[in-house]
């Protein structure tokens, strides 16, 4: 069995701990929903004026991986959490290095990750167990504005639940049309390799899911939520957490989620649902892993935005 989940040269810097620079890759660019292109397209991208179609934050989830586990060790497999405000987008091609600064003991640590030229591609917090302090976006949810005038989230109420679904990540599973490719597949342009990932050789005996796959797993049913979202219009992963409560999870398991709208809310640009997805065991009621997103929609995107606006509230 390996000792370590990670062979991995990571730097102190003081009290930060830093990993080396990386080079992750789009494989969303051949994703769609809505029968339409998403944002990771090129051409979708700069149509909605970006320069091109970023990487999907999650990707980056995994640069933090081997650094919480130089820290809490194999206890952050099993009760970790990362938790993060994704603040700048990643293309293919640019270099990113991820940080996490701990006090001496403590069972959580900030975390951000940064390009080459210094822009912060995002900043949270990580943290082990269920006494660690509110997350970052634990806090972040304390003070958001409730959204007013939804056009594209107009159906959507906070509270709404969705009925119990099933989920599984096989090793060669083709994940569908929001993420166009296997395990194997992203294993063999995975930032962070681990034998841990394809390998039974661990200490539950069976090969874990990657940090950022778990994103991939909770979410490549979300077109069964029902979940009423005028469209088509392109969204982004604005922000995301991660929290294990009895991990890992596990390829070629079988396992049940269920989601629940925790928050609405919106900028000039975007309107934004935040779910929390509670997975559980098949025919269990006790959480095992939550991951909280919120997605942003895009107004711009959306053809019918300015009509339907003016239909839902016409000016008194």
């Amino acid at each position: 069995m390996s000792t370590r989940a990670f062979d991995v040269q990571l730097e102190s810097i003081g009290q930060v701990l830093a990993g080396p620079w990386r080079k992750p890759v789009n494989m969303l660019l051949e994703q769609s929903y809505d029968n339409h292109l998403s944002l990771h397209d090129d051409a979708m991208a700069q149509k909605l004026g970006f320069k091109a179609g970023p990487i999907e934050g999650p990707t980056h989830y995994s640069q933090f991986v081997p650094l919480a586990e130089a820290i809490w060790g194999e206890r952050f497999l099993r009760e970790g959490c990362l938790s993060a405000h994704y603040r700048n987008m990643v293309m293919e091609g640019e270099e990113v290095r991820a940080f996490i600064e701990r006090e001496p003991g403590e069972d959580h640590a900030k975390i951000w990750a940064t390009k080459r030229d210094g822009t912060e591609v995002l900043k949270g917090t990580a943290s082990v167990g269920p006494q660690a302090p509110p997350t970052a976006l634990d806090l972040r949810l304390n003070e958001l504005q409730p959204l007013e005038q939804p056009v594209i989230l107009h159906a959507l109420k906070v509270g709404q639940r969705t009925k119990r679904t099933k989920i599984r990540m096989d090793a060669d599973q083709h994940m569908g049309d929001l993420y166009p490719f296997s395990l194997t597949q992203k294993l063999a342009k995975i930032t962070e390799p681990s034998p841990w990932y394809s390998g039974k050789d661990t200490p539950w005996g069976r090969p874990i899911v990657p940090w950022e796959m778990v994103s991939v797993l909770l979410q490549y049913v979300a077109r069964q939520d029902g979940l009423k979202i005028r469209g088509p219009a392109v969204g982004l992963f604005a922000d995301q957490e991660i929290r294990m409560i009895d991990g890992p999870l596990f390829v070629g398991e079988d396992y049940e989620i269920e989601r629940e709208i925790v928050a609405l809310s919106g900028s000039r640009r975007t309107e934004s649902y935040w779910t929390r997805t509670f997975v559980y065991r098949p025919g269990e009621s006790k959480e095992i892993a939550t991951m909280l997103l919120n997605q942003a929609t895009l107004r711009e995107s959306y053809a019918s935005y300015a009509a339907e606006r003016a239909e839902l509230y016409p000016a008194v």
